[in-house]
């Protein structure tokens, strides 16, 4: 934070009450880019139905696990990167709950899906498995590895 602000020009106490905490604004970086990323999926999407929800959330995946600067955020601070990602009361979470369900319910107004379960329910378990694949390293020492995550996935959709 300190090099933050001078290289903005103004002093901490000024940045701090700019963004909050540190946390608050790691969670608002790590958010703006995440939200470019599922964007990005979403218009290069031509799949529908469950294929399509699949896809954008398989390569949302694999574009988080190849950007160099996470891989950098998940290997100097794994733990925090976990809290601050994983947990609702830091905000990211649900907003990307919120990313998720949206598309589900986009596929599921067109008719191009159906699911017997609360879309919530099945968005909030979509980003747990999500977050399984990503922090897989730091949970039990494996590879992190979107196209596992695609295949628990697709398995939840069909």
């Amino acid at each position: 934070m300190s090099a933050l602000a001078l290289e903005l020009g103004v002093n901490r106490v000024t940045l701090y009450r700019w963004v909050g905490s540190r946390e608050k604004l790691l969670v608002e970086v790590i958010w703006s880019l995440a939200v470019k990323t599922l964007r990005n999926e979403v218009k290069r999407s031509r799949r529908t139905g469950s294929e399509r929800i699949v896809a954008i959330v398989g390569r949302f995946v694999a574009a988080t696990l190849s950007n160099s600067g996470f891989a950098r955020f998940l290997a100097d601070e794994g733990e925090l990167a976990m809290r601050l990602l994983t947990r609702r009361d830091m905000d990211f979470q649900p907003r990307l709950i919120a990313a998720v369900q949206e598309l589900l319910e986009e596929e599921v107004a067109a008719g191009r899906m159906d699911l017997p379960a609360e879309l919530h329910d099945v968005a909030y378990t979509m980003v747990r498995i999500i977050e399984s694949y990503i922090y897989l390293d730091l949970i039990n020492g494996e590879p992190p590895d979107a196209k596992r995550a695609e295949a628990i996935l697709r398995l939840l959709l069909r």
